[in-house]
């Protein structure tokens, strides 16, 4: 049986994977009903009308996220819609509680402008301590967080956005002790230019100001090209400083380090061959990265990271989210900053004593993992 089709049994059997559960979890006797419900739930209502700020005290808000899908960019699926996303959100609950031991609920919403999306969301805030914002396709995704962002009083966080780049700096880091290396002074070439291509490519700007080129399906993104999207034209402001245009081979020479969250099977022997002494490799396209593993053997190549928990150096959002939102929680942060991924990110990269080709980045079942994230979100 492969895995897919173990995939379907367990989901078929166990119906979802997800459920809810009493913190009380003592037998219900009269007097507790009636403290927990009516006439004595007054008393919690009426606190929380004189000042909102208790409701994390009194409810469940306190350890609770809304995990929030349209169903338009689900993982390597696409625009699926969001019935059949349910399982991808139920899968993120799962991982928020096992992980972080966080509440969570998977929404999937029927709304495809920004205006939907946003004013569902704003609607249903009050109900929860947190929003992780999911699979919402780019560029639309940009303006929906923003928003959020915003106008609400607790955490947003589009985790295919923040929590891939939050990872793939982790990788970086540690990947420079591997070769001996400095971020500032590397040519990163960032094949995607989509909604985690996007966050990547600011983080890394932020952190090290390195050269990056950015290329998207239609080559390297330079002002050149006429058929640009705001977001994509926003890019030039910090990548291709030299202005160069043409396809990923021409930005691939001399490159140090090549960063895809594209399409399978994109680079080869040839390509890699372009690159830089002792490049690194980030070929995170699932379940097929850019660059196979099987090819990756035959190239000299300093660090190899996939998106795969099959091979080394996952490149796995799960090492990020649960630490992020633990801390965000525990600690009253309103606002995921910058400055916060990148702390998120050095944290990550401290766990690997020793950094080596094949670890750069801990397990997700590191057990120091969401403690350590969690403590610098303050």
């Amino acid at each position: 049986m492969d895995i897919y089709e173990k995939s379907l049994e367990l989901h078929k059997q166990l119906k979802g994977k997800i459920t809810t559960a009493l913190r009380d979890d003592d037998s219900l006797d009269q007097a507790k009903l009636s403290a927990y419900y009516t006439p004595g739930v007054a008393a919690p209502c009426l606190a929380i009308e004189k000042d909102p700020s208790l409701l994390p005290v009194y409810t469940w808000t306190n350890n609770l996220v809304a995990v929030i899908s349209n169903g338009t960019a689900v993982l390597g699926l696409g625009n699926i819609g969001p019935k059949a996303s349910m399982p991808v959100m139920e899968g993120k609950a799962l991982l928020f509680k096992h992980f972080a031991d966080i509440d969570s609920v998977p929404i999937v919403i029927d709304a495809q402008t920004a205006d939907e999306i946003v004013d569902t969301i704003t609607r249903i805030a009050p109900s929860f301590g947190a929003i992780n914002l999911e699979d919402i396709a780019a560029p639309i995704c940009f303006e929906v967080e923003d928003r959020l962002k915003a106008t609400l009083d607790i955490p947003v966080f589009h985790d295919d956005q923040h929590g891939t780049a939050v990872v793939v700096l982790a990788g970086l880091i540690n990947s420079m002790k591997v070769t001996g290396k400095k971020l500032s002074e590397c040519k990163i070439v960032m094949v995607g230019a989509g909604a985690a291509g996007t966050a990547i490519t600011k983080l890394l700007h932020l952190y090290a100001q390195p050269e990056i080129i950015s290329v998207d399906s239609k080559g390297i993104i330079s002002s050149d090209r006429d058929d640009l999207n705001p977001e994509k034209t926003q890019l030039l402001e910090i990548t291709n400083p030299n202005n160069i245009s043409g396809s990923l081979a021409e930005a691939l020479t001399g490159a140090d380090i090549f960063i895809g969250v594209s399409k399978g099977d994109l680079l080869n022997e040839e390509l890699v061959g372009l690159m830089a002494e002792n490049p690194i490799i980030f070929a995170m396209a699932n379940p097929t990265p850019e660059l196979s593993y099987e090819t990756a053997q035959k190239c000299n190549i300093a660090v190899y990271a996939t998106g795969r928990s099959d091979y080394p150096n996952q490149v796995n959002n799960a090492i990020a989210f649960p630490g992020i939102f633990r801390g965000a929680l525990d600690h009253g942060v309103k606002k995921i900053t910058d400055d916060h991924k990148i702390a998120a990110a050095e944290a990550i990269a401290s766990l690997v004593a020793d950094p080596t080709a094949d670890e750069v980045i801990p397990s997700v079942f590191n057990a120091d993992l969401v403690k350590a994230i969690a403590a610098v979100i303050i």
